[in-house]
This record gives structure tokens, sequence and C-alpha cells, in this order.
């Protein structure tokens, strides 16, 4: 039997918005850091890796249900996931599909924000041939059945966007960081600063701080989840009303300014 009807969330009482825990969105900020920049510049197709050291890191492997290209590491704990799956919900596995993990190019209605499946560390799902509508705030119902699988090994779950997207799972902030520890990217980079916020991140914390920066400043910045233009030149009016360096930047100092 397919698994590709969809159920509301409400229906459900699931918080989508909180369903990934301590998990977060892995920025940009971490992944450019960390990892490097797969190419130099992206538009809203997919296009490949130009960076001859990050394609060392990418493999085209197959995960159990299907074959998939993106980094080494992500591929290893996809596997572990989809094993899991058919040990547990063979009918779910058969009925899995995918479309696409390795795909260069800008978050969906961005114009700053990279996607992180331009590192290979993101993959789309799909169940009985179907693909989950955006944002529309419903889910087919194998994705109900798999997420938390994804959860528990470190993957992100798409649906707590502010624009759900839950046939789309990513290795998490602390799963990128984690595989930088073990030296999984080759040591490339230097450390990523939790308390940075970035041009191009996204996620709860950027949606925080444009909230905060609507009213310290008397703006009606979008409160999209994405640290794009209009939120960096209202971060440097910030700083300049507040005496802090401009840069744009959102480290300590300047969090710190507008906590207080």
């Amino acid at each position: 039997m397919p698994f590709d009807s969809t159920v509301q969330f409400r229906d459900l009482s699931i918080d989508r918005r909180t369903i990934n825990g301590d998990l977060r969105s892995a920025r940009n900020s971490t992944m450019l850091r960390l990892i490097g920049s797969p190419r130099g510049n992206y538009g809203s197709d997919c296009r490949h890796p130009t960076n001859s050291r990050i394609l060392s890191l990418i493999r085209t492997e197959s995960v159990g249900p299907f074959r998939v290209t993106g980094l080494i590491p992500a591929i290893a704990v996809l596997k572990t996931v989809f094993a899991e799956i058919e040990r547990d919900k063979p009918a779910v596995a058969a009925d899995v599909g995918t479309a696409g993990m390795l795909c260069c190019r800008k978050v969906r209605g961005s114009s700053t924000a990279i996607s992180n499946h331009s590192w290979g560390t993101a993959i789309d799902l799909t169940f009985g041939g179907g693909v989950d509508a955006r944002g529309d705030n419903r889910v087919q119902k194998g994705l109900l059945e798999v997420y938390e699988y994804f959860i528990r090994h470190g993957f992100y779950w798409g649906a707590a966007f502010r624009t759900e997207d839950a046939m789309h799972f990513e290795a998490s902030e602390q799963l990128i960081r984690k595989w930088s520890d073990e030296g999984q990217f080759g040591g490339v980079s230097g450390p990523a600063a939790s308390s940075v916020l970035d041009f191009g991140d996204r996620g709860p914390e950027v949606e925080e701080l444009q909230s905060r920066l609507s009213l310290k400043l008397g703006l009606d910045l979008d409160v999209d989840g994405i640290f794009g233009g209009d939120t960096r030149a209202a971060v440097m009016e910030f700083q300049r009303m507040a005496g802090l360096k401009v840069d744009g930047v959102v480290g300590q100092h300047t969090s710190n300014a507008l906590m207080a």
C-alpha cells in the first residue's frame, strides 16, 4: 500500500516548529567556514560543484532504497537511517524515493541564502512517486513514518522551516560541527562561532533577530528567517546607533546590545 496520502499537522497535534528538538538547521556561515564554497556562483537552478577539494568529498552510492550523490559523511548517515527504516517498516521503505541530494543553488525564494543541497548534505524524499507540496503545512503520511529516524541521527527536518518543506532533510548544525571535529572535511577551516549570525544564514535565530531589529529601530522587516540584504542593512543601522563596529554581522557584542 503506498504511503502518499497527506495529513495536516494540526490534525495530529504536532508542533512542526519544535519537532526537531535542539537540532538547528546548518547555517551558511558554518558550512562556508568548515567545508568551503562548492562553487563560485549560485542561481535558482541546479549546478554542479566546481571546488575540486569539495568534489573529493563527494560520492555516488546506494543508501538502500536508491542511489544518491552527496557528501561522504552524509551518505554514511543515510545508509544507517534507511537500514533502520527497512528493518522496522519495510512497506514504507519500499515506497520511498528521492527528488535529489546534491544541487548547488540558492534557497527557493531567496536571493542570498545558499541551499544546503549545494554541499550534498540535504536530501528530498518522495513517497509513492509523489512530491510533498511545499508551504501548505500538510505532509505525506510516509514522511510522518520516517522523520524520527532522521532526527535521531542528527538530520534536521525541513517541516520546521518558516515555509514548511517537509520533503527536505539536512545534516543539522550540530552534525556538521561534529563531522568537522572528527576531521571529516580535511581540517580545512576554523571553528564556527555559535553566537554569530551572518549574511545568508536562516532559521528561527534569524527570525528572532529580525523581530528585535524591527522593535529597536521601528522598522517593519519581513520576519522570514532569512538573513538577506534588508536584514544586514538593519543590523548595520543598529550597530551604528549603538556605537558598535558596523560590519553587518551579529556577533556577541551586537547580540548583547539587541537583548538589552
